[in-house]
């Protein structure tokens, strides 16, 4: 596995620790390829009972790295990034998710899709699709309206301004807030836990939950990945983009 995504089996728990913290565990193509490999692997191994996704440095993850996310854009369904978000819709075992720091973007839809989700109380989500010239991704189009309801969803994507943990709760993305020196016992507990229970009657009780609406996130998926991939084109994002990377070589 990659040096940039970590991971540990212990317990029936199958830790993934994304691991850039030097640049706010942005996700290149590599650490894309390299989480989809290690849920689809999770899938299928009996030790497995459940799985945690957290960051290292006190980060879940700023998003995409605009730099290589320029290099290897999406071109089609088939492209890592929409790989990974089939393999976290597609997870049969329970995904808990321990959030701190920047949850940027993709940092925040993938949280969609997991089962229980902790953040830290100094969390900052934020999904600035309008702002780079893109659209919104990993199903938030239908799963954020559904959660939040339609104004919240509205504010939270159209505008595509930081918001708070407290804000996360109340739109649905977040089951628990606490400390952030508590944020890692929590979650591992709660995983812990799930694992923990009898293994198929979870397996069955998510099914349960989640297959009635999976064929409709599969197809919002690949909507969605259509305009990604277009609004990739566009003068808007090309600028958007380019005055990220100014910025950044500011810095």
């Amino acid at each position: 596995m990659s040096d940039t995504l970590l991971t540990k089996l212990e317990s029936g728990v199958l830790t993934l620790t994304f691991n850039r913290p030097e640049k706010k565990n942005a996700f290149t193509h590599a650490m894309y390829e390299a989480a989809t490999d290690a849920l689809r692997k999770a899938d299928g191994d009996a030790n497995v009972r459940a799985v945690l996704l957290t960051g290292a440095g006190g980060v879940f993850t700023a998003g995409n790295d605009i730099g290589d996310f320029m290099e290897h854009p999406p071109t089609g369904e088939d492209s890592a990034v929409f790989r990974f978000l089939k393999a976290l819709v597609d997870a049969s075992k329970p995904v808990v998710a321990a959030v701190d720091g920047p949850a940027v973007g993709i940092g925040t839809t993938m949280l969609l899709h997991c089962d229980y989700v902790v953040a830290s109380d100094r969390v900052r989500f934020q999904m600035p699709f309008v702002q780079l010239g893109l659209c919104a991704e990993g199903a938030s189009s239908l799963l954020l309206p559904r959660m939040a309801g339609n104004a919240l969803a509205s504010e939270l994507l159209l505008f595509g301004e930081p918001f708070d943990a407290a804000t996360a709760q109340r739109a649905g993305i977040v089951n628990k807030v606490v400390p952030a020196a508590n944020l890692q016992e929590v979650a591992a507990e709660r995983a812990a836990t799930l694992a923990s229970r009898p293994a198929e009657a979870v397996r069955v009780t998510k099914r349960l939950m989640r297959e009635p609406l999976r064929a409709e996130i599969h197809a919002t998926l690949a909507r969605e990945g259509a305009e990604f991939v277009q609004r990739l084109q566009s003068t808007e994002a090309q600028e958007a983009f380019m005055a990220f990377m100014s910025r950044g070589s500011k810095k």
